[in-house]
Formats: C-alpha cells, structure tokens, sequence
C-alpha cells in the first residue's frame, strides 16, 4: 500500500514536471516522445518515454504499469506516433508483454534500472513513416 502511494506520487510528478523538461530533448537522444490521444477528452498529448527498436516495432517499459493514463490512451486508440531520432513514425497493435519477453531487447547496462518493471508496451511499426525535416512534417 505505502509502495502503490509512492508510485502514485512519483508518476503525478513526473507527469507535472519532469515529462515537460524532457520533452526538450526527448525524440533526439534516449528518449522518444509518444504523440497519442486522450480517450474522453480527445485532446492531443505528448509523453516522452524510453522506447528500444525491435525488429517490426518497438518496445516500451512501464515502470508505472499499464495504468498511466498515455498507455491506456495508446491502448484504447490501437496505436500513436512516436518521435524518435527525428522521424515520426506511427505505430499500431499495442501488446503488453511480460519482463521475459522484454528484457532481451534492452541493453544489458539497462537491466538493471527495469528490475521492478513488470510490464512492457510493445507496439508494430506502420508501413508509412513519416519524417520530419526543417519543423515541417511530410
């Protein structure tokens, strides 16, 4: 119970104040940014989160679990778009996979910090990519 409030309490944080400082670099270095649509609201977000490249797609750790509110977003709407190294690519069939199935595609300096995660978004990659040059989306 105390962990679940810590947990709470981290992801509020981190949704109000670090997610915003890391959309600065986010899509450029480690981080990619998830462009996905709020299931009532309708409105457009963008969450930076750590997204590794599998072949056909990519993988996702929720160290929050799948209750955050961008994963169930990405969930309900059956994909998004992802910025990553200055490509916007959009993704579909989102499944949420076990730490075994995961952990493999990560690098091994990084299994360290996903030991309490247990649970992972892995998302299939489009046919169409779309790339982003000069502030301008083609």
């Amino acid at each position: 119970m105390l962990r679940e409030k810590f947990v709470d309490r981290l992801r509020y944080f981190n949704k109000y104040v670090t997610n915003p400082l890391m959309k600065t670099f986010a899509g450029r270095f480690v981080y990619a940014v998830v462009h996905h649509t709020g299931r009532r609201s309708g409105r457009a977000y963008a969450t930076p989160v750590l997204a590794v490249p599998v072949e056909g797609g990519f993988v996702i750790p929720l160290p929050y679990g799948n209750h955050t509110d961008w994963c169930r977003n990405v969930i309900a709407s059956g994909g998004c778009d992802m910025e990553l190294g200055g490509e916007r690519i959009s993704v579909h069939n989102p499944v949420l996979i076990d730490p075994q199935q995961a952990l493999p595609v990560f690098p091994k300096w990084l299994h360290r910090l996903l030991r309490h995660t247990e649970v992972y978004l892995k998302l299939e990659q489009s046919p169409a990519k779309v790339i982003i040059s000069e502030g301008a989306a083609a």
